[in-house]
C-alpha cells in the first residue's frame, strides 16, 4: 500500500498545495439577536467544514477558526432601546449583548460548529485586547502617513436635540445602479458607500423629520491613495483562481474614476450648471443619462456641491473614497486621542475588521501562548487567513481591510507584502442565501426562519448537508423547508431532505450494512484481504476529487464526487447482497472488505460536512481521532487497528441509525 499521503492506483494528478498554517473565520454577527439562518446556512457552515476538513488536512494545531459577536454600533444601541421601550428586555447595553453571544454561541454549538474561540468584542476578556490592537492600528497608520483628518457633515435630529447614528437616519441609495431599498447615513443595506450629504430623502428614525447637517471631524483612510496595490493584487486573483471570480470583479468595479451619473429627467437642470463644474469630460450612460467623469476626486466633490446648490439630483459612481475609521457614538470602542482629535470611538466597521487578529490573540492567549505569536498566523507567506464572508460585505474585507493592511507597512508599502507584514486575506464569498425565493432580513419585510427554530424539523447533519451542497460560491439559491413553506406541493419532496438523504438513506445503508454482516458472520472482526483494485482505484479518484473541490472551497463538487462513489458502492452491495445466507462466502469476504473501503473513504471525507453522524461511525469502528488525519487518507481501516484479526468493532443494536432522520421526520 501507499504512505498514506499518495493514491497506490491513481497516479499523475496535479494536487493542490495548501499552508503550513491556516486562520479560518466567519463573519461576525451583531450583537442584537441570535442567529438567523442565513447567518448559519450561508457562512458558518461553510468556515465550519472549511475549518474541519483544514485541520484534517494540515493538522489541528495548525488551524485556528475564529469568529464573535459584533458587540458595537448603531443598530445594536438602537434595538436595545426598542425592546427597553416594549418591555421585551431589562438591563443595559453590555447585559443585551451578553444574552445574544450566548444565544449565539448554543446556536453554533447545536449546529456542531467547532470554532478555537467564539468572541464578543465588547466583552471581558476579549475587550481589552481588542482595543489595545485598535488603538496600535490607528496609531501606525497615522505614523506611517496614512490617515487624512476629514471635517464631514454629520446628521443633526433637532427635534431630538441628538447627533445621529448611522441607523437613526433612513432614505435612498445614492449609487448609480443601487437597487437596495434601504438606506443609511453613509452606507445602504447592500454595502455602498457615499457621503451623508449625498443620502436621497433622508429622515430621522428618532422624530420622522428631515434631520439637519452639523460638522465633525474624524480620522479617514483615503482608499484611492491605495488603488495601484489594491489593482494588482486582484488583477493577480483573477489569474491565481485564489477569490471567485465574481466577487473580485464586484471589487474592480470600485476603481471607476471620480463619476457623477446624471439622469435623463435632470439634463435640461443640468445644462446650465456644466459651465461652473470643474474640468471633466462628458460620456454618454445608459439610456439617455450622461456621465461626469473628473481626473480628481476634490474636483467630484466640489461638482456635487455645485449640483446640489442648484437641485440637481445625480448619484455617485462606484469611485475609490476615503474610508472613515472613527466616529462620536457612545456605544463604540474607543479610540485614542491622536493629534488633538480627542474622545473619538472606532467606527463598527472598520474595528470588525481586525477583530479576527485580536481574537486569534485571545486564542492564543487562553492556551496559555504568547499573544504576539498572532503573528506567526497572519504575516507570513508560509500561513494564510481564509475569511467566510456574504457578498454585501466584499468591499468592506476587500478594498477597505486591504489598504488598512497595506497602510500598516510603512511609507511606501508593497504588494506582495514582505515577511513579517499583514498578508491579503482569502475572501470566500458566498451568494446570497435566499427564503423562499426573496432575500431574507431581520430589518426587511422578509423574515427570516431562526437557525435555531429549524432544528424543530431538520437534524444539524441534514442542514449541514444540504446548505453545502447549494454551490452559494456560483449562485444565490433559495432555501426552501417544506414545513415553513405555504406554497409546498404535499406530493412533491422536501428540497432539504433531498441533500441529507444522502447521509440518511445512502451512506446509512452502506455503513448499517457492513456492521450487521460482520457482526453476523464474522463476530464484529472484518475478515483479512485486500479490496479490489478497482474499488481502490474508485476511492482514491474520489478522495482526490474532494480535495481539489474542498481546497477550492467548492463543497457541492465535493459531496457531489462522494455521492457518486456512495451510490455504485450500494449498487455492487445490492448485486451481491453478503448479508444474505446464500452467498457465497469468498463473495462475501470480498464484497465487506470492498464495502468497509468505501466506508472509510467516504466517512473520512464527510468528516466536514456531517460531523456528528460520521463521528458516530469512527466510535462504533473503535478508532481514534487519527482515522481523520489525510497523512493517511488513502490506508484501509486496518492500517489504524493495532491488531486487525481481534479487532472486534462496537455491537451495532438492531434498527439502529448512524445518521438519524428527524424525529418529526420517521413517519412521513
Amino acid at each position: 500500500m501507499s504512505d498514506g499521503s499518495t493514491p497506490r492506483l491513481v497516479t499523475g494528478r496535479e494536487r493542490p498545495a495548501f499552508p503550513l498554517r491556516a486562520v479560518v473565520t466567519a463573519g461576525m454577527p451583531y450583537g442584537n439577536k441570535d442567529l438567523h439562518f442565513g447567518h448559519v446556512g450561508g457562512v458558518f457552515i461553510h468556515a465550519d467544514a472549511f475549518a474541519r476538513f483544514m485541520r484534517d488536512r494540515v493538522g489541528r494545531d495548525n488551524v485556528l477558526f475564529v469568529s464573535g459577536t459584533d458587540c458595537y454600533g448603531s443598530p445594536i444601541a438602537a434595538d436595545h432601546r426598542a425592546k427597553m421601550e416594549a418591555g421585551q428586555f431589562q438591563g443595559g447595553l453590555t447585559e443585551f449583548v451578553t444574552a445574544n453571544h450566548r444565544s449565539q454561541r448554543a446556536t453554533l454549538e447545536a449546529y456542531h460548529v467547532e470554532l478555537d474561540l467564539f468572541a464578543a468584542s465588547s466583552l471581558e476578556p476579549y475587550q481589552p485586547i481588542h482595543q489595545e490592537l485598535g488603538a496600535h492600528i490607528l496609531r501606525t497608520l497615522h505614523a506611517n502617513g496614512h490617515l487624512h483628518k476629514l471635517t464631514t457633515p454629520q446628521f443633526y435630529d433637532r427635534q431630538a436635540g441628538t447627533f445621529l447614528n448611522g441607523r437613526q437616519v433612513i432614505g435612498r441609495c445614492p449609487i448609480q445602479g443601487c437597487r437596495s431599498e434601504k438606506a443609511y447615513a453613509d452606507e445602504c443595506s447592500l454595502g455602498h458607500q457615499y457621503e451623508p450629504r449625498e443620502l436621497i430623502a433622508p429622515r430621522s428614525t428618532l422624530s420622522d423629520a428631515p434631520p439637519e447637517m452639523v460638522d465633525v471631524t474624524n480620522w479617514y483612510i483615503p482608499l484611492q491613495a491605495f488603488e495601484p496595490l489594491l489593482r494588482r493584487w486582484l488583477d493577480e486573483l483573477l489569474v491565481s483562481g485564489q477569490m471567485r471570480e465574481f466577487a473580485v470583479r464586484s471589487l474592480l468595479e470600485h476603481f471607476e474614476p471620480p463619476t457623477i451619473h446624471v439622469a435623463e429627467d435632470q439634463l435640461d437642470e443640468l445644462e446650465p450648471v456644466l459651465a461652473k463644474l470643474p474640468p471633466h469630460r462628458r460620456e454618454q450612460g445608459r439610456g439617455k443619462s450622461v456621465r461626469l467623469v473628473f481626473d480628481r476626486l476634490e474636483d467630484m466633490d466640489r461638482a456635487k456641491e455645485l449640483l446640489s446648490a442648484e437641485a440637481v439630483r445625480y448619484r455617485s459612481g462606484k469611485t475609490l473614497v476615503p474610508f472613515r475609521l472613527t466616529g462620536n457614538l457612545d456605544w463604540s470602542l474607543p479610540a485614542p486621542d491622536l493629534d488633538g482629535l480627542e474622545g473619538l470611538t472606532f467606527w463598527v466597521w472598520p474595528e470588525s475588521l481586525w477583530a479576527p487578529i485580536s481574537f486569534v490573540q485571545a486564542c492564543l492567549k487562553a492556551r496559555g501562548t504568547s499573544p504576539e505569536q498572532w503573528v506567526d498566523w497572519w504575516c507570513t507567506p508560509e500561513a494564510a487567513v481564509y475569511q467566510f464572508i456574504g457578498e454585501d460585505n466584499t468591499f468592506f474585507y476587500g478594498l477597505a481591510q486591504g489598504a488598512i493592511w497595506l497602510g500598516m507597512q510603512g511609507e511606501s508599502p508593497q504588494y506582495p507584502p514582505a515577511e513579517g507584514q499583514l498578508t491579503m486575506s482569502r475572501l470566500v464569498v458566498n451568494k446570497h442565501l435566499l427564503f423562499l425565493d426573496k432575500k431574507a432580513s431581520s430589518s426587511g419585510a422578509v423574515k427570516p426562519p431562526m437557525a435555531a427554530d429549524l432544528l424543530d424539523y431538520y437534524t444539524a447533519d441534514q442542514l449541514r448537508a444540504h446548505w453545502l451542497n447549494l454551490g452559494l460560491g456560483q449562485r444565490g439559491v433559495s432555501f426552501r423547508p417544506k414545513p415553513l413553506d405555504p406554497k409546498a406541493d404535499d406530493r412533491a419532496g422536501d428540497p432539504v431532505l433531498k441533500d441529507g438523504n444522502l447521509l440518511s438513506n445512502t451512506l446509512n445503508h452502506l455503513v448499517r450494512s457492513c456492521f450487521y454482516t460482520v457482526q453476523k458472520f464474522y463476530n464484529g472482526i472484518i475478515p483479512p484481504g485486500q479490496p479490489l483494485d478497482e474499488v481502490v482505484a474508485e476511492c482514491e479518484e474520489v478522495i482526490l476529487d474532494f480535495e481539489q473541490a474542498f481546497a477550492a472551497q467548492e463543497f457541492h463538487a465535493g459531496i457531489s464526487a462522494v455521492a457518486a462513489l456512495l451510490r455504485e458502492a450500494n449498487g455492487r452491495w445490492n448485486r451481491n447482497n453478503p448479508y444474505h445466507d446464500d452467498c457465497d462466502e469468498n463473495a462475501r469476504r470480498q464484497g465487506l472488505i470492498d464495502g468497509f473501503h468505501v466506508v472509510r473513504t467516504a466517512v473520512a471525507l464527510l468528516h466536514p460536512v456531517a460531523p456528528a453522524g460520521t463521528g458516530k461511525v469512527r466510535e462504533y469502528l473503535r478508532l481514534d481521532e487519527s482515522f481523520w488525519n489525510w497523512s493517511t487518507i488513502f490506508q484501509p481501516l486496518s492500517a489504524f487497528m493495532a491488531d486487525p484479526a481481534t479487532h472486534r468493532l462496537k455491537e451495532l443494536p438492531p434498527r439502529s441509525d448512524f445518521f438519524e432522520k428527524h424525529p418529526s421526520q420517521v413517519n412521513r
